[in-house]
């Protein structure tokens, strides 16, 4: 059964703003202001095309540090997310890669934004940036000292990735969820813009419980269909991007038509209860 997201309801629709090298990063742009009108720009593209949320994330950072972001990449996106989350009414995320999830609380708290996405909340694993560690009780140890809830959308056996757990699926989620406090959990497939298969997610959401999970890639018009019955909401970036290039920017025809489709089954959806 699909559950209510707090702040954004039945079925949301999430897009991804790849952001440009930020100040600090290796390839690092100057010139804050151009950086933070893209990302406006881009923000505005989602909302007047309906999508609910935005998810703010420092792609062209590359190489990433693990658990870390420059201190300039950190007041980069909390003056970016500020300005989003000041000029759009969408849902305002953040995600600071590789894992940098302490301070992409810091950056959502101080910018007003509402979530943050966690590549290793409850799990150990091996990537390129080496081996990331969870960071579950250092973000709650913060989020108990906060006036206001941040939630964490965690992702569960994160693309880009190995496990280091040697354990079946079945136990890694069970104890994500039962000694987690994640608000919801994101289930993606190998790598970005691959998705996952319906059958895996089916069986990652029986697994969650009372945890709303959402879809964290390969997303698109022609495949959204597969999955509607089974998880509680999409997160998409590459599939709305012009030439399906995840580094251009969101094509307003491709959002569109996008979240015309969601609005369409979320009413046949509810003409059915």
């Amino acid at each position: 059964m699909s559950m209510m997201i707090p702040l954004l309801g039945y079925k949301p629709l999430i897009g991804v703003i790849h952001l440009p090298p930020l100040p600090g990063s290796h390839q690092g742009l100057s010139g804050i202001e151009r950086i933070i009108d893209y990302a406006v720009n881009e923000a505005k593209k989602l909302e007047d095309s309906g999508f609910d949320g935005v998810i703010l994330e420092n792609y062209s950072d590359n190489p990433f540090a693990n658990d870390r972001v420059d201190d300039l990449v950190l007041a980069s996106i909390t003056v970016i997310a500020r300005e989003v989350v000041k000029n759009t009414s969408l849902v305002t995320g953040i995600s600071l890669l590789r894992n940098a999830a302490q301070q992409a609380l810091a950056a959502a708290y101080s910018s007003g934004a509402s979530f943050i996405r966690v590549n290793a909340y409850c799990e150990a694993r091996v990537a390129p940036e080496g081996i990331i560690l969870p960071a579950a009780a250092r973000l709650e140890t913060i989020r108990q000292r906060l006036d206001r809830h941040v939630a964490i959308f965690a992702d569960i056996n994160v693309k880009h990735s190995s496990p280091l757990d040697t354990r079946g699926l079945e136990d890694i989620v069970h104890d994500c969820v039962t000694r987690g406090r994640m608000d919801v959990i994101i289930v993606s497939g190998q790598a970005t813009s691959k998705p996952p298969s319906p059958g895996y997610v089916a069986g990652v959401k029986k697994l969650a419980g009372h945890k709303p999970v959402l879809i964290g890639s390969g997303v698109t018009v022609d495949n959204i269909r597969a999955y509607w019955n089974i998880v509680d909401g999409f997160i998409v970036g590459t599939s709305i991007k012009i030439g399906n290039n995840t580094k251009m920017v969101i094509d307003p025809e491709k959002a569109r038509k996008l979240a015309r489709m969601v609005r369409e089954l979320r009413r046949t959806s509810l003409q059915q209860f």
